[in-house]
């Protein structure tokens, strides 16, 4: 018996009908519970509307509410034809707080990992040069990474950091060493802030087959410039994050609302 049916043959969560709970909301957490305790898993297909109605002895509108709810929260996302199917809470990126990847996916309980799809020395280039403060023929390198967190493709990120400042970089392999990290302990780097540009682009082509998402898919892009503490840019990033995994955070202060 599969875990799908296994699920179905248990006993029907029993919804309070004179409750003040909307029936919707109880049917959402129960299907919440069976996810979160690993009986329902990344890929399973839900009940259909009409099987949830018939389940709960409720309505097909209120069936396709507890649906809705549990896509709206990251829980589920539908196939055309296919179905309702169980999918990982999106992972939030706070952008109020700088942190790396590595050291994110870590904290979340992750295996962060890379994948190096290129590393060279390059010639910065005028709108580099621009941004790092740094002559158009000065040596930068350049990394471009797939980064994974328990083996699933997460986000893509392209780097150019100054050689000249940290001689050396470019011979560390950075697809199994963090670059913030090295910057940090070999390097003495003290980061002070980011400025960041965050935006919602469609996937090209090499962002949706390395990200493994449909084609156009919605991607969550945020352009960086990182400022050390003396007042040195040291870093210019552009990151993919995968649309269907991260959505953005932010803790706006009390102080700015008026």
């Amino acid at each position: 018996m599969s875990k799908l049916q296994a699920s179905s043959a248990s006993s029907p969560h029993v919804l309070d009908k004179n409750g003040f709970i909307p029936l919707y909301y109880q049917i959402q957490r129960a299907l919440m519970e069976k996810i979160q305790s690993g009986e329902l898993s990344d890929g399973d297909l839900l009940a259909s509307e009409e099987e949830l109605a018939r389940k709960y002895k409720v309505s097909r509108m209120t069936a396709r509410q507890a649906l809705h709810g549990l896509k709206a929260r990251g829980y589920a996302h539908s196939q055309k034809g296919r179905g309702t199917f169980v999918t990982s809470p999106k992972l939030e990126k706070n952008i109020m707080h700088l942190r790396g990847f590595t050291e994110d996916m870590k904290q979340r309980g992750m295996q962060p990992s890379s994948q190096l799809l290129e590393q060279a020395v390059v010639h910065a280039g005028e709108e580099l040069a621009e941004s790092l403060k740094i002559s158009s023929d000065a040596s930068v390198i350049k990394l471009h990474r797939l980064r994974l967190a328990d083996g699933i493709p997460m986000a893509l990120e392209t780097s150019y950091i100054p050689l000249a400042p940290f001689p050396g970089l470019e011979r560390i392999n950075f697809a199994k060493h963090s670059l913030y990290y090295t910057l940090r302990e070999s390097y003495g780097v003290r980061v002070a802030w980011a400025d960041e540009i965050i935006e919602a682009l469609p996937a090209t082509k090499e962002e949706s087959e390395l990200l493994t998402i449909p084609r156009r898919s919605s991607v969550l892009s945020i352009s960086r410039i990182i400022i050390t503490t003396e007042q040195t840019p040291i870093e210019v990033a552009y990151s993919r994050y995968r649309g269907d995994r991260y959505r953005a955070f932010i803790r706006v202060p009390t102080t700015t609302i008026e």
